[in-house]
């Protein structure tokens, strides 16, 4: 039942473009296109029109271009409109506002992994509850009964609080906050809730979904035994042959979930493991070639750019993410018709190898598939172009290193990516808390 407060809440929330196309039993998901392309125009139009006559950020940058919120009628207008840049965001804290200060009542701070000074994220008490109580119930089917677990971080991050908020406001279902390796939230705290509350839904990162099954390992807790529902991935790059790692290893169903700290929620991953549905109720998602700025077509790889459909106080158009993927032009086999987006890893970690771009996604989905390579690795490249790619690896449980070992994954691995590698074989290495740092330099 809904709570006589959400109902007041909601309602302040929702404009008259949001109330028109959406209610609790119509989600985007399920929603026919023609509608859903009406409320994506509607919503543009007015997110536009919003932050021109409130935002000086983008009345400015909107000035400088020529354009006027008159000018944005259907989505092929979008291009009309200029790029907000990370950069630009890191100037002003404040930047984005198209309401007053006082208004705000949720702020997050990004994790920083592409580099350069924190960029602030602000919404207003209305806009957040908005943008987490419409949700996607054929893409994550999650009932009251659920028990979700979310081990991912909350602090200054959004990636906790969204899942978080997503799951007991919009699902109504019950969430346990464990974190992701805070000062209280350890993997072995994690593996004693799990033991003791059995959850049938976990969130967490790839590399910590390794984490905590080595915590339970260790605590003699059988992470088959708890029929989990589901675990989502969300917060760091995991290529299919990792995926199936964790699946074996948890034995559950995982999918993958995309979206960033500065525009939420962009992409919910199906069953049929054939890429990202876009969340189109949230955000529009174009591709772009990073240099000549030019929208690509589906099937052509290019810088991913969001607009936020249900960010009005806190706009938010145009935004490039400095992610790599590309449109899927096929429908998808699992009958939810969102577009599908796929990933191919950031701008900023493409690993040059003898003058091709390599993503460490792609190079982990081989080395993933040989048995003898274990669960945590580098790639160890130098700053510039590259040779041949070296893998610092540990090994699976019982396999032992040797000399011989190392030249035979190097063959391996060199065959599978067209180009030589050197292997050293290590004991352990460090288990982090953070997001895991796939690429080193040396």
């Amino acid at each position: 039942m809904t709570s006589d407060f959400e109902k007041r809440i909601r309602e302040e929330s929702l404009s008259s473009v949001i109330r028109r196309y959406f209610s609790q039993s119509v989600f985007p998901d399920h929603m026919p296109s023609k509608r859903l392309t009406g409320f994506q125009k509607k919503a543009l139009r007015e997110a536009v029109t919003r932050a021109y006559e409130n935002s000086p950020f983008y009345r400015q940058k909107m000035t400088k271009a020529g354009v006027k919120p008159q000018d944005i009628n259907n989505l092929s207008d979008l291009p009309k409109m200029p790029f907000t840049a990370k950069d630009e965001l890191r100037q002003n804290p404040w930047a984005l506002l198209a309401c007053d200060k006082k208004d705000i009542s949720v702020i997050h701070v990004s994790t920083g992994t592409t580099g350069g000074q924190p960029i602030y994220t602000m919404q207003t008490w209305k806009e957040y509850y908005l943008n987490t109580s419409i949700n996607y119930p054929r893409l994550q089917p999650i009932e009251q009964d659920d028990l979700c677990f979310v081990a991912l971080p909350y602090e200054m991050s959004a990636a906790g609080l969204e899942f978080h908020t997503r799951f007991l406001v919009g699902y109504q279902a019950a969430v346990m906050a464990v974190g992701k390796g805070g000062a209280y939230s350890t993997p072995e705290k994690t593996i004693k809730l799990i033991r003791d509350l059995k959850p049938t839904i976990v969130v967490t990162s790839p590399s910590y979904a390794i984490t905590l099954a080595e915590a339970a390992a260790e605590a003699s807790l059988d992470l088959t035994s708890l029929g989990l529902k589901k675990i989502w991935l969300a917060g760091e790059g995991c290529s299919p042959a990792f995926r199936k790692r964790i699946e074996k290893i948890w034995e559950t169903k995982v999918n993958f979930a995309y979206g960033a700290t500065e525009c939420g929620i962009i992409g919910i991953e199906c069953d049929a493991h054939n890429g990202y549905h876009i969340t189109q109720g949230h955000v529009l998602v174009e591709i772009v070639d990073p240099k000549t700025e030019k929208v690509l077509e589906p099937g052509e790889i290019g810088e991913i750019v969001i607009t936020c459909l249900l960010r009005f106080d806190t706009p938010l158009i145009r935004y490039r993410t400095q992610d790599l993927g590309c449109l899927a032009p096929q429908p998808c086999p699992c009958g939810v018709t969102l577009e599908r987006l796929h990933l191919r890893g950031r701008l900023a970690d493409q690993i040059v190898l003898k003058g091709t771009a390599y993503s460490p996604v792609y190079l982990e989905n081989f080395l993933m598939q040989l048995p003898e390579v274990g669960n945590w690795y580098e790639f160890v490249v130098k700053p510039g172009e590259n040779e041949q790619l070296k893998i610092r690896t540990e090994l699976a449980d019982g396999v032992k290193p040797t000399p011989e070992l190392a030249e035979k994954l190097a063959a391996k691995m060199g065959a599978a990516i067209s180009v030589p590698c050197e292997f050293e074989l290590v004991s352990k290495l460090p288990r982090p808390t953070i997001k895991a740092i796939r690429v080193v330099y040396e």
